[in-house]
């Protein structure tokens, strides 16, 4: 993996759960991470190696949805000789302000 998070902006995640009742469009999103053409938004964290967020693959909205991601998973993800990437310029947003979420 391009450019791992940091210890502190991983711990500026939400726990699981924690924003369970936020609306969907509301949910502030604290990373991105990409590969040719998919996208992984990041809303909560459990601490260790659970993300909860919005998930792109292919840049196909039938391809998306909300739901559980792996970081250990992401980090080991390659495409050919591309690794994933996180996005260090990311600012914190809510969802609804993120054109590929679909809310």
């Amino acid at each position: 993996m391009w450019n791992i998070p940091s210890k502190q902006r991983l711990q500026q995640i939400p726990k699981l759960y924690e924003t369970e009742d936020t609306e969907l469009k509301d949910k502030l999103i604290y990373l991105h991470f990409f590969i040719v053409g998919c996208d992984w938004y990041i809303a909560e964290y459990d601490g260790d190696d659970l993300f909860w967020g919005y998930a792109i693959l292919n840049g196909d909205d039938q391809n998306a949805e909300w739901g559980y991601i792996s970081f250990s998973e992401l980090k080991r993800l390659k495409i050919g000789y591309v690794e994933i990437d996180c996005d260090l310029y990311w600012h914190i947003k809510p969802a609804s302000r993120i054109a590929k979420i679909k809310t």
